[in-house]
């Protein structure tokens, strides 16, 4: 199991700790680092900065959003992104929400399986330097009725294709992913309830006679280095509590449909009542201590240890630790974390 960093979003906490990391993880051998975007900062702009003040660690995507850019558009840029960093870079991709996806992208949130597959698959055409023709249901390249040419990239980029990632949840996309890409995306993932989504994937696969050697588990995990582990639960509170919430609709959060089929539906419930409500101090204290546990690494080292221990035995590949708390701390988290594997013997 290699070990990961996500960022996630530039602008909503202390910035200037950003490079600082990515820079200290290259130098502790972590594998990769990845960037998020959302209605904010875009993840290229930051990966590409990341890129340009780093020597070996991957950047990646996690994620761009599929309705922000054409599928051309975001093969392109992975292909740029990928030859300026010297074959760094790993592209995961998804599909948001409605809500931002027609309320910022005026894109209608339709078909997001159907449409993640015919993006990937135009993608990987562009990277392979063929001209495009691609005839779906969502998009037509070059369009029929019009003066438009089957174009291909006019540069020989890095590698022919760089890696896809897919930020899967539901138990459809769990199977366009095994499907489709080389490495899954998750959320909240728990060692414990991991089982049935890693088995979609797998079923994908082989309905697609895919062999999944090499495919890449890599998990966003919240770290927090403390004495006292359930003290550092408290600093991944307004995180889950925004996401089982508040990141999306009542009818329609794909987060909170997942807290619930970890075995949390009341207190997923009362999360989402809260947030909605704006009682976001209550919806924060409504989130699951045992759900916090079972998707964090909080606590002293040897805690954290063997909780490594058991995200690899889960099938994790790549853990990419998210450190949470005050951001004096975040390097020495990162080193902890390091020393931690090693003691899991998991490394």
């Amino acid at each position: 199991m290699r070990m990961g960093l996500n960022l996630g979003y530039w602008g909503t906490g202390d910035n200037s700790t950003n490079l600082a990391l990515a820079r200290r993880a290259d130098e502790l051998g972590y594998s990769v680092v990845w960037a998020a975007e959302a209605y904010g900062s875009d993840a290229v702009t930051m990966l590409t900065w990341i890129a340009a003040r780093t020597e070996r660690i991957d950047v990646g995507s996690a994620v761009l959003q599929i309705p922000a850019r054409t599928p051309a558009m975001t093969g392109m840029t992975a292909a740029t992104l990928d030859t300026l960093s010297g074959g760094r870079f790993r592209l995961g991709l998804g599909v948001s929400g409605p809500q931002v996806s027609e309320g910022w992208h005026g894109v209608r949130f339709a078909d997001p399986v159907g449409r993640t597959r015919e993006y990937v698959e135009i993608v990987r055409a562009v990277q392979s330097r063929r001209r495009v023709r691609f005839s779906g249901e969502h998009f037509e390249l070059p369009l029929p009725d019009g003066p438009g040419l089957a174009l291909g990239l006019t540069f020989r980029p890095e590698r022919k294709q760089v890696p896809v990632y897919l930020a899967a949840i539901g138990p459809k996309n769990l199977a366009l992913t095994g499907e489709v890409a080389d490495g899954w995306l998750p959320v909240f993932f728990s060692p414990e309830h991991a089982g049935e989504q890693l088995a979609h994937i797998r079923a994908g696969a082989e309905a697609a006679g895919r062999s999944l050697d090499g495919f890449d588990v890599a998990p966003a995990v919240p770290l927090v280095v403390g004495d006292d582990w359930r003290e550092c639960a408290d600093a991944v509170r307004p995180h889950a509590a925004l996401y089982v919430g508040g990141m999306g609709s009542r009818k329609q959060n794909f987060y909170n449909r997942l807290a619930v089929r970890m075995g949390f539906e009341a207190e997923a419930a009362e999360v989402q009542e809260c947030y909605l409500a704006r009682d976001y101090e209550g919806a924060q204290a409504a989130v699951p201590l045992e759900f916090l546990d079972a998707t964090s690494l909080i606590g002293p080292r040897e805690r954290i240890a063997e909780r490594m221990a058991e995200f690899a035995k889960a099938g994790v590949t790549t853990l990419s630790v998210t450190p949470y708390g005050e951001s004096a701390g975040f390097e020495a988290a990162l080193r902890t974390a390091v020393e931690a594997i090693e003691l899991a013997g998991v490394a």
